[in-house]
């Protein structure tokens, strides 16, 4: 059973997701909070597997939140996804950057919430091959309202050559799989290059190596785009 919380400070919002999500045989909504001070308290008690966060509510925020769940090494099971009204919400790449593992716009079909959902709660992240890279490649770039240059962090060079191969193929939105495809590697091999990448750059989760490919510059914004 996936359990789920929902941070949204609109109780309608709310019980949309909740009705949703109850009616699937493997997800069940364990709480709801409408701040994200009572959000972090509830995740920090029920231990859920998912959350999905509002960025916008009154007090600490869904970012604020968000960075707080992500920073408890007790939560490290706990993956948050973002929900915001707009594609290019400049809050989105700091969250991501914080530690969500994906994002959502409100006005996603059903099926694809409940995907999502299922997507994360399985440890992967949810990254929209078009949506998210615009987010990332729009406000990690200098000219971004980030304003956010590509620093590269010191664990960069901890990577092997191999590894950084498959941080920019990370970055480029391909599954294990595909790496395996292109580097023409065992499906378990790319899976373990992908792992090791993530433990030295300290990333909870392939969203967190796709920023983190961006800010070193080994992916420049333009490339990916569509």
């Amino acid at each position: 059973m996936i359990r789920v919380l929902l941070a949204d400070d609109q109780a309608l919002v709310r019980a949309g997701f909740r009705a949703l999500l109850d009616a699937e045989p493997d997800i069940e909504v364990i709480g709801e909070a409408s701040d994200g001070l009572q959000a972090v308290d509830l995740v920090r008690a029920a231990r859920p597997d998912v959350v999905l966060m509002d960025i916008r509510m009154p007090g600490v925020d869904g970012l604020e939140a968000t960075r707080r769940i992500a920073a408890d090494a007790g939560l490290a099971d706990t993956r948050v996804v973002i929900l915001t009204t707009f594609e290019l919400d400049e809050y989105v790449f700091e969250a991501l950057r914080t530690g969500a593992s994906g994002f959502l716009v409100k006005d996603t079909e059903p099926v694809e919430l409940l995907r999502a959902v299922r997507v994360v709660a399985a440890g992967e992240a949810l990254l929209s091959p078009s949506v998210t890279r615009r987010v990332i490649g729009e406000f990690a770039s200098p000219a971004g309202r980030g304003g956010r240059g590509p620093v590269p962090p010191r664990e960069l060079d901890q990577l092997t050559d191999r590894e950084r191969e498959v941080l920019v193929l990370v970055a480029e939105g391909l599954s294990n799989d595909e790496i395996a495809a292109r580097l023409v590697i065992s499906p378990a091999t790319a899976k373990t290059h992908v792992s090791r990448t993530m433990i030295k750059l300290a990333a909870r989760d392939r969203a967190q190596l796709v920023v983190q490919a961006y800010e070193a510059g080994l992916i420049r914004p333009g490339w990916l785009a569509g």
